[in-house]
């Protein structure tokens, strides 16, 4: 044997497909392991045999006649040939045939090679595939919210018919673009395009990420986006599904009850003024021992006053940030109860938390009583230091009113509510269901612990009313 004839048995012995040498007369001369593999036959019941008598006739199929008889006599090579066949011992298999004519030295008639692959796996998944994504497809036309698929590479695979017809295109200009490419270029946002390249290796969803522009044809809409990895069982491609919810209708509305709110707190927040103007003014001509009295109801007064100024100037009504509002509480007592003229001031040292405006009110009112008690007690000199606090502990908020003024006596400081001040503190801590925490007197000033729910708004669920 030649060296070249070892040399190409060996190269038909490793290819993977299945071979065939077929004579002139189309009778097997010749097939390599992984044909008798394939077709779970021997060398000696293929050797010798008609290609059409092979087995139980099972390769005696139209379209391989077709080839070996009509195609190959006139053509040197064959690329690609498909054969669907039911096999008797091996189903229905898919195979693509490769032919081609061979000649050896002296051998003028030639002889036909054949390389058969099985594709049947491989066209079932693209069947199955085609399937799953026409399914996919008839979902996305049902669902009424404009969206689209993508690719890992942020190209448009397929757009719903809401989509298409909501932004006044046709599938062919979406697909293969990118989303960012589409309309004039609003969807070109790089915190979007940052969030979107983490969805399909990251699996991380994008949820109710916010664009407002203004869209061709539409004019300034306001669009929710949403976006999954989606994938098909068993195949390691993945793609993604964007959402695109029109909330315009819904932000406006929203944007016209804050508007609204705002402009009944800050007509409210007038009248409250008028009111505190009223007692000012009342305070002015009554009998001294009734002066600490009104100047007390000013304050109360003037603490409801400032949440509602807190809301008015607010673009959203949705919370109270409780370090501004201490703030303008402190300000407004300044004003009313301790004078320009005082040496007692008062310190705001809040987290910054937030609280629901039905509750400000009575918090505010809380504050405003402690600190009025400490500024009415522990200051008969008429200098010293209010700290107001408030932070978060565990999940509860702490508020504390400390001062640096003469302290409490021992059997005095388990009955704040009624020796420095009055019920008011225990009514507006029982309303907002916390608990007081006995006083502590440390001979040069008092301390007062209440413990109340957590009245905040989880993060990211709510604006900040103010800053």
């Amino acid at each position: 044997m030649a060296v070249s004839d070892i040399a190409a048995s060996d190269i038909v012995e490793t290819v993977p497909s299945a071979l065939i040498v077929l004579d002139r007369n189309l009778n097997i001369t010749s097939a390599n392991r992984a044909f008798y593999q394939t077709f779970r036959t021997s060398a000696d019941e293929t050797e010798g045999c008609h290609i059409y008598d092979l087995g139980n006739r099972q390769w005696d199929i139209p379209s391989l006649r077709t080839l070996l008889e009509s195609v190959i006599p006139h053509r040197a090579s064959v690329e690609g040939f498909e054969v669907e066949h039911d096999f008797p011992t091996i189903g229905r298999r898919t195979m693509l045939v490769n032919a081609r004519k061979i000649f050896r030295p002296g051998d003028h008639d030639g002889s036909i090679l054949l390389a058969i692959e099985d594709v049947s796996e491989e066209r079932a998944a693209r069947v199955e595939s085609k399937r799953y994504w026409q399914l996919i497809q008839s979902i996305v036309d049902t669902i009424r919210d404009p969206l689209v698929v993508l690719e890992d590479d942020m190209t448009i695979v397929t757009a719903s018919k809401a989509f298409l017809t909501i932004f006044g295109i046709t599938q062919a200009e979406t697909h293969g673009r990118r989303v960012a490419e589409l309309g004039q270029h609003q969807w070109d946002v790089p915190a979007l395009r940052h969030l979107m390249e983490k969805v399909l290796p990251e699996n991380k969803p994008i949820e109710s990420f916010e664009i407002e522009d203004n869209f061709p044809g539409l004019g300034r809409r306001v669009f929710n986006l949403n976006a999954r990895k989606i994938s098909q069982p068993g195949n390691h491609a993945h793609r993604m599904l964007l959402v695109f919810e029109d909330i315009t209708d819904r932000k406006q509305r929203e944007r016209d009850a804050v508007s609204l709110t705002n402009e009944i707190s800050h007509r409210i927040k007038n009248n409250l003024q008028i009111v505190v103007g009223l007692i000012a003014y009342e305070a002015k001509w009554t009998a001294a021992p009734c002066v600490q009295g009104y100047k007390a109801m000013q304050a109360r007064i003037g603490a409801i006053a400032e949440l509602y100024d807190l809301i008015s100037q607010s673009s959203r009504g949705q919370t109270v940030a409780v370090d501004a509002y201490l703030r303008e509480i402190a300000k407004a007592m300044s004003a009313s109860l301790i004078g320009n003229m005082s040496g007692v001031e008062i310190e705001v040292k809040a987290e910054p938390l937030e609280i629901d405006p039905d509750r400000a009110v009575p918090f505010g009112l809380l504050v405003n009583e402690l600190a009025t008690n400490a500024i009415k007690h522990a200051f008969p000199q008429g200098t010293g230091h209010v700290t107001l606090s408030v932070e978060k502990v565990g999940d509860q908020i702490e508020l504390i009113v400390a001062d640096d003024g003469v302290g409490m006596k021992d059997k005095d400081s388990a009955k704040v509510p009624e020796k420095r001040g009055s019920d008011y503190v225990a009514i507006f801590v029982r309303q907002l269901g916390g608990t007081i925490a006995p006083s502590v007197s440390e001979g040069t000033g008092t301390i007062v612990r209440i413990r109340l729910p957590l009245l905040l708004v989880p993060p990211g669920s709510a604006e900040r009313v103010a800053a």
